[in-house]
């Protein structure tokens, strides 16, 4: 596997984790209806978990809660459209950000 697939292939990095105290099946639906007033490119979905994925400046921004029961924003790379989401979310939600982004593998 060369470089590129390895870093097609990776998880993404978490790099901050929403703060609230009712369930994420509580938030979804206000959560994406906050983010959609911010950002053009979103999609969402609810099954079992809770995913929204944004594009910004041409990467996927990803908030879910695949790996965590609370919404995590989490992205293959680092860079400025990953601060831009964070700083949208602390418009309106608490949001702990890790000392450095966080892999899962």
């Amino acid at each position: 596997m060369d470089e590129k697939e390895e870093k097609d292939f990776a998880l993404p990095l978490v790099f901050a984790e929403l703060q609230y105290p009712e369930h994420y099946d509580a938030i979804h639906g206000e959560l994406v209806a906050f983010l959609a007033q911010h950002f053009s490119q979103i999609t969402s979905g609810h099954q079992g978990d809770s995913y929204i994925w944004i594009i910004e400046d041409g990467q996927r921004v990803e908030i879910d809660t695949f790996l965590s029961m609370k919404h995590q924003v989490r992205c293959r790379t680092d860079g400025p459209h990953v601060q831009k989401v964070i700083d949208v979310l602390k418009l309106k939600y608490k949001v702990h950000m890790f000392d450095k982004p966080v892999s899962h593998h």
